[in-house]
């Protein structure tokens, strides 16, 4: 047996380790198998998951369903297996898929075949607590090849990302190109035309910027670009590629589909692993167009450019690789404390999602601004009841990013466009946040959700006071937030007929939950303003508050629930909106209201989860957690969170992860790959030691 401190030694990496934990628990706890799993997750645009149960099922698609093709192969002593992907043409035989484990920032896959296991992960390193990192469009594609058989194999790895990734449509013409950037080995592609930010809606792509495969120096590399079928076909049959780039540009990305194509010779293969990486990236040159101005991303805010994108990436891969290990072992540790196994794997799974819901770029002074897109829902940009499910895992992870989402907003707010007593909805269409373009926009009062809006906005400028332990940022918009304040005080306690965030179930008239968040709001409010001095004021507010929440409980009451609205009897609903109660410490109601709706929700739930209220039998997946977090046990909040699960592991929809789904059959009613799933977190907020321990991180 050869030594294993030989030159090619190195030892098992902590992702590895982390793999084998999971798959010697998989005795105990049966294997999860998501309905879409992450790959390559940055933002609305840069986006590629796998929607079957193995990575070689399928080919690859953007979060929309639109085909973004990525093919990895692998030929081990000669012979070529499929890792990733489908094509036209037909491929090599899969290699068997033993395992997947998706963890917060990386998506880990296992293969073996012909005496050798291969782990493949995609790591997307969105630690948000450094919006450097966080910001750079870069995901690290890593091989990790060792004999299982006591023998040595000459394993060579393949992999390539085709035009589709820089185009709308297919039938868009692209160009493409190499280049050398220090030591890495450059291929990129993008359109002919650039239309930058030409273009706003939901189901979009992107067709400006430019894709990037960058490839490190590795014994025995090639690169070409060419047709993607007659690269896979030549590494297949021969384990090399064309040895020249097609020339035949500028031509549509659907004729003769041009691929970036990449081979590593990983040698002779023993018991030590042998480990190679690329870079996958993408640079939009602009991101989004605030209030008329363009703005670049996050990581060009001090003059950068893509070669330095790919030099930075490629010089911080081995500490990015280490810091996403630990802060994915660290973090499932905590979640599954805080809720057991299946929460935990629910939270990884809906962690670089909500991040990739959002594009983080700079302002003109280089603040940070965070826009969320409304992903198959309308394709709103920064819309506010979308940033309010979602918050419990910016509140959680990083506060200043949960600011940066509130400012663009709150700024427009404060402007003299919006003319309405009650708070926006949204800033416009993806990508450009230039006004309100939902309901009815700047004009009429139409359809827009005032107290709900409001409601949303003074509990999350509260919760972030909480989080960084002042209400500074609150002060600098006192004056709209003071407005707001005065329309719930006005409109809140029993709510005309109006639409709330589940907008999808119509108007509604004297919304009992819409209440508690115009009550908790009032709440909310009064906290800010004792923090800020104004005890006059704070005091007022606070027995408005308390008042209101004493009518609430008694109008609101059904026996041994509460009402989905005050004036219908026999009916219930989910109100979720109770958890601000417990996590800003406001304790407006008795504590009886979610011992009793907790108690009662029990007895509503189905095979996949608890229905939104009585009226249909759909859910809302972050809502869910939201009320279980309502819960005063762990066996009552995995109770309601195991459906759930159930749901995740068993949709016949394969799509990123929904938020709207059907109890009783498990499909998706609408929308996918949205941010609200970074809801889910609301548990870790619950747990005030933990809340602190994960924020704390941000500020230093």
């Amino acid at each position: 047996m050869r030594s294993t401190l030989g030159p090619k030694y190195k030892a098992p990496t902590a992702a590895l380790l982390l793999l084998l934990a999971a798959v010697a628990s998989a005795a105990q706890t049966a294997a999860f198998r998501p309905p879409a799993v992450p790959l390559v997750t940055h933002d609305p645009y840069f986006s590629v998951w796998s929607m079957s149960d193995r990575l070689a099922d399928e080919r690859t698609k953007h979060w929309t369903g639109a085909p973004h093709g990525m093919v990895a192969l692998a030929r081990v002593d000669g012979r070529a297996y499929r890792l990733m992907g489908q094509s036209n043409n037909r491929l090599p035989e899969p290699m068997q898929q033993t395992a997947l484990e998706v963890a917060p920032t990386r998506t880990v896959y296992r293969f073996e075949a012909g005496g050798v296991t291969l782990n493949l992960t995609f790591t997307s390193p969105l630690l948000p607590a450094d919006l450097e990192v966080l910001s750079r469009p870069v995901t690290y594609l890593t091989w990790e090849a060792s004999a299982d058989d006591g023998r040595e194999h000459q394993v060579t790895v393949y992999f390539d990302c085709t035009a589709e990734l820089a185009v709308n449509t297919a039938d868009q013409r692209v160009v493409w190109g190499r280049a050398r950037v220090g030591d890495l080995e450059v291929l990129s592609a993008g359109t002919q035309q650039q239309p930058v930010l030409e273009k706003f809606g939901d189901d979009l792509r992107i067709d400006w910027g430019r894709l990037y495969l960058a490839v490190p120096p590795a014994t025995g590399g090639t690169q070409v670009i060419a047709w993607n079928q007659a690269a896979r076909r030549t590494f297949a049959e021969t384990g090399t590629l064309p040895d020249t780039d097609d020339l035949d540009q500028p031509r549509a990305a659907k004729d003769r589909l041009p691929a970036l194509a990449a081979t590593f010779e990983m040698g002779k293969v023993g018991r030590a692993a042998v480990s190679r990486h690329l870079l996958l990236a993408y640079d939009d040159l602009f991101s989004v167009e605030y209030l008329n101005r363009r703005l670049r991303p996050y990581w060009r805010r001090n003059g950068a450019g893509a070669a330095d994108l790919l030099k930075a990436a490629e010089r911080d891969y081995e500490s990015i690789k280490g810091r996403c290990e630990r802060f994915d072992a660290e973090l499932m540790s905590d979640l599954r404390a805080a809720g057991g196994e299946e929460y935990a794997r629910l939270a990884a799974l809906a962690f670089r999602q909500t991040v990739a819901a959002h594009k983080l770029a700079a302002d003109w002074d280089g603040t940070p601004l965070f826009f969320s897109k409304e992903n198959f829902s309308n394709g709103s940009i920064d819309t506010v009841d979308v940033t309010y499910p979602s918050a419990p895992f910016f509140l959680l992870f990083n506060p200043q990013l949960l600011k940066a989402q509130l400012r663009p907003m709150l700024d427009y707010a404060a402007s003299a466009r919006w003319k309405f007593p009650f708070a926006p909805h949204d800033l416009g269409t993806y990508p450009l946040a230039n006004g309100q373009t939902y309901g009815g926009g700047e004009l009429t009062e139409e359809n827009q959700m005032p107290v709900e809006e409001s409601g949303n906005l003074i509990l999350l400028t509260a919760a972030l006071a909480k989080a960084e332990g002042d209400a500074k940022f609150a002060e600098r918009y006192w004056g709209v937030l003071s407005k707001w304040a005065a329309y719930l005080r006005e409109k809140g306690m029993n709510p005309e007929n109006q639409l709330s965030t589940d907008d999808f179930a119509g108007h509604l008239a004297h919304n009992t939950n819409l209440s508690l968040k115009a009550i908790l709001a009032l709440g909310a409010y009064a906290q800010l303003a004792d923090t800020l001095g104004r005890k006059a004021e704070a005091a007022d507010f606070r027995r408005e508050a308390k008042g209101m929440a004493e009518r609430w409980v008694g109008e609101a009451s059904d026996g041994d629930h509460y009402r989905l609205a005050f004036d219908k009897p026999g009916t219930w609903s989910q109100k979720y909106n109770l958890v601000w109660d417990r996590l800003l410490g406001l304790n407006l109601f008795p504590a009886e209201v979610a011992r009793k709706e907790i108690s009662f929700y029990k007895t509503k739930q189905n095979r996949y989860g608890l229905p939104l209220d009585n009226r249909e039998a759909y859910t809302k997946l972050d809502w869910i957690v939201w009320t279980a977090t309502l819960a005063d046990s762990q066996e009552d909040f995995k109770a309601l969170v195991a459906p759930v699960y159930r749901f995740a592991n068993e949709s016949p929809s394969r799509v990123p992860l929904t938020d709207w789904y059907g109890t009783l059959d498990g499909k998706q009613v609408g929308f996918q790959a949205r941010s609200v799933v970074g809801g889910v977190y609301v548990k870790l907020l619950a747990d005030a030691a933990l809340w602190k321990k994960w924020s704390a991180r941000a500020a230093r």
